[in-house]
């Protein structure tokens, strides 16, 4: 005689207990036990409406010839023509070009630099040195741009600057060089500007990140016979290897943001060719030309683009099996 089987027993979501429910009553739940982190979050949630969001209703005025005296309904609209001009414009395509150029820059410079002072640091036994390094290199980041492209125009400076005062000493160069009048020298100008103000800032999410390998991942590779450079190599920067990811995922996001301020005020009428970004662009056609609708635009192109790169690094990342923001 064969046995049968118990009946099946059913569980309703309400006899579960409440950390184990799922959907409106599990998230009300969770709502509720988090209830002061919710309401010390809603200042931050206004702001961010307010300021975030609702601006986003001036990206109709894209679509069209903006004029700041007439009322909404009274705009004239025109459909992509702001747009079309854009993708047809020199000016625009060259603006494109440094700008993307001088993020590529900042991107490598950064990433290469930060990593290489971190490694330097962590592999350093005396205290007192290695903090006082990290010191020297956090101050420059707390400069403002304003006060940094000061020092550097005086550094640059072909009346006594002490770069060519080096570079003629050392025999590299005759004469002076006017290096902020040479378009073709402001990349590299920026670039270099970029790693000495934030390099010692971008080391200390990867100096925190080295604190939680696992020690006895170099013991082991230690009693394997690693040496200092293979150890770096096979457990320093595998374990790197997910901070690099996210933080190359926002970079990427970020890639049409090639900086302001820098440009701004390092660039001049000799170099505009190679400063001019998409930031300035818009600063130039929006303010001082009164070319609103072209300007948003530019900024709407720049947001969008921005969005997409975003969401494309992401699922590259998840399909490849990395780390990933979301």
């Amino acid at each position: 005689m064969g046995h049968s089987s118990p009946p099946a027993v059913t569980i309703s979501p309400d006899q579960l207990p409440p950390s184990r429910r799922t959907g409106f009553r599990g998230f009300m739940h969770k709502l509720n036990q988090q209830r002061a982190l919710v309401w010390m979050s809603v200042p931050f949630l206004i702001w961010l409406f307010i300021f975030k969001y609702l601006p986003i209703w001036g990206w109709t005025i894209a679509f069209q010839d903006f004029k700041p005296a007439r009322k909404l309904l009274d705009q004239q609209w025109v459909g992509l023509k702001h747009f079309h001009f854009l993708f047809q414009d020199e000016h625009f395509l060259r603006v494109m070009r440094n700008t993307l150029a001088m993020s590529f820059i900042n991107l490598v410079l950064g990433f290469v630099t930060a990593i290489t002072l971190a490694i330097l640091l962590n592999e350093l036994r005396q205290l007192v040195f290695k903090r006082v390094v990290q010191t020297i290199s956090y101050l420059p980041h707390f400069i403002s741009w304003v006060v940094a492209a000061s020092i550097i125009s005086t550094a640059l400076s072909a009346d006594g600057g002490i770069i060519n005062e080096v570079l003629m000493w050392l025999g590299l160069i005759k004469e002076p060089i006017l290096w902020l009048g040479e378009g073709s020298y402001f990349w590299g100008i920026l670039g270099a500007s970029e790693v000495w103000k934030n390099v010692g800032w971008n080391t200390i999410i990867y100096l925190a990140a080295m604190t939680m390998i696992d020690p006895s991942q170099y013991e082991a590779a230690e009693m394997d016979g690693a040496g200092r450079f293979q150890r770096i190599w096979h457990v320093t920067l595998p374990g790197l290897k997910p901070v690099f990811i996210i933080l190359l995922i926002m970079n990427i996001g970020n890639l049409l943001e090639s900086g302001f301020e820098p440009q701004y005020l390092l660039g001049n009428g000799m170099n505009v060719d190679y400063s001019e970004n998409l930031d300035i662009f818009v600063l130039k056609y929006g303010i001082q030309m009164g070319n609103f609708s072209l300007s948003i635009a530019a900024g709407m192109f720049k947001t969008v683009v921005s969005f997409i790169l975003l969401f494309s690094a992401n699922h590259i990342a998840k399909r490849l099996g990395e780390e990933r923001l979301f």
